[in-house]
């Protein structure tokens, strides 16, 4: 088949980027063909080698922006996603491509879908979903109704709590996440030497992570055997900047702990992620229940255990024994959790690592391809 991906994120992260990846090399390895359309200016942070077509109207961000002027900025985006889908219409009934992929979807790009002539594609149009809580699952069914007689009209779901959320339209398949693995490097040439655990926090750094709650936790334990913790965060707004530096300049002496305040991306991160003991995921925001945990799905592909609060993704740690949990928000507990897991990982290091391995066959990314063509080939409601 050949695929079109759809690709309108203004300043993606390391793990949209990853998304892409995953979509244009396991679906090539598959023998199918991708392309990309974007917005008018777009720019890619990674090339991905595939052929690139350009939609009218640019990408719109509103992030910062507050009150009116993100009011202004949220219509213009709508206006210019009604031309991008007036496009991708066009170049479908042109018989430019076999199927439509918008990678990171959301209801309300079904929302725009009404008013859209995209809606009576001749080919399968995909919104891809990475997570739902309940009250969203709601809304998406609510939202994919106007779809039900729309048989190209198709909606995929990835979470690892499909029983949780009661999704009921016809037109939706359900997949787990796949792991995301290192491309470009040999993880072994970066692993951790020597005695010292090396646990590493990674990723976009927001204040509701609460990293403070993880460093005087991890200082508060008690070790039978070298241990430190590699910090590293991205930030994109100034108050986050401003926070990360501060607590950077608290624990600054610190000569268990090592900070590095910039974005990684491409072998920089894959580096950073092949080179720690462990990942460690404490922030339990209530969305990660449901919402796909990247770190989760980073740990996975790169074969490392965690140590997460108990409502993060909890349906797989509760499958595979990669790790270990705390209750979330529970400062004690945290600090027992890591005193468990550093005191005991020669013990327990092999068991972390065959769970590992199973759990990376069974979110394999190459699974994720197969349920996409799946999905793009109508072929069963529920695909794994």
């Amino acid at each position: 088949m050949r695929f079109a991906i759809m690709e309108s994120v203004v300043t993606p992260g390391g793990h949209e980027i990853d998304f892409d990846r995953i979509l244009v090399e396991e679906l090539s390895s598959l023998r199918h063909t991708v392309e990309f359309y974007v917005p008018e200016r777009h720019r890619f942070k990674w090339d991905y080698g595939v052929p690139v077509h350009t939609l009218q109207g640019k990408g719109i961000s509103y992030q910062g922006a507050r009150g009116m002027k993100k009011f202004v900025l949220s219509a213009k985006r709508e206006l210019h996603r009604q031309y991008w889908y007036r496009d991708m219409y066009h170049y479908a009934c042109a018989g430019k491509f076999d199927a439509i992929i918008f990678p990171s979807a959301t209801y309300r790009y079904l929302r725009a879908l009404k008013i859209s002539p995209l809606k009576h594609s001749p080919v399968p149009v995909l919104f891809l979903i990475h997570g739902l809580t309940p009250d969203e699952a709601k809304r998406l069914d609510k939202a994919a109704e106007p779809f039900a007689k729309l048989p190209n009209i198709r909606i995929g779901v990835q979470t690892f709590a499909r029983n949780k959320l009661h999704l009921a339209a016809d037109h939706l398949r359900i997949y787990s996440p796949p792991n995301y693995i290192p491309r470009d490097i040999h993880p072994s040439d970066f692993s951790p030497k020597g005695d010292t655990i090396i646990l590493g926090f990674f990723g976009q750094y927001r204040r509701e992570k609460n990293l403070k709650f993880l460093l005087d936790a991890f200082l508060a334990g008690s070790y039978t055997r070298p241990v430190c913790l590699f910090v590293q965060g991205a930030t994109q707004t100034k108050a986050d900047r401003e926070d990360f530096d501060r607590l950077i300049r608290a624990y600054e002496k610190e000569k268990t702990i090592q900070f590095l305040h910039e974005p990684l991306i491409g072998m920089a991160w894959q580096k950073a992620l092949a080179s720690v003991s462990a990942i460690v995921i404490p922030y339990g925001n209530e969305r990660y229940r449901y919402h796909t945990s990247a770190m989760i799905s980073n740990a996975i592909g790169y074969k490392k255990p965690v140590l997460a609060a108990d409502n993060v993704n909890p349906e797989v740690l509760a499958a595979h024994a990669i790790g270990v949990s705390f209750p979330n928000g529970d400062s004690r507990a945290l600090t027992q959790a890591l005193e468990k897991f550093v005191n005991t990982y020669e013990e327990e290091k092999n068991k972390y690592a065959s769970a590992l391995d199973q759990a990376y066959t069974e979110y394999a990314p190459s699974r994720l391809a197969e349920n996409i063509v799946a999905l793009a080939s109508d072929e069963g409601r529920d695909i794994c």
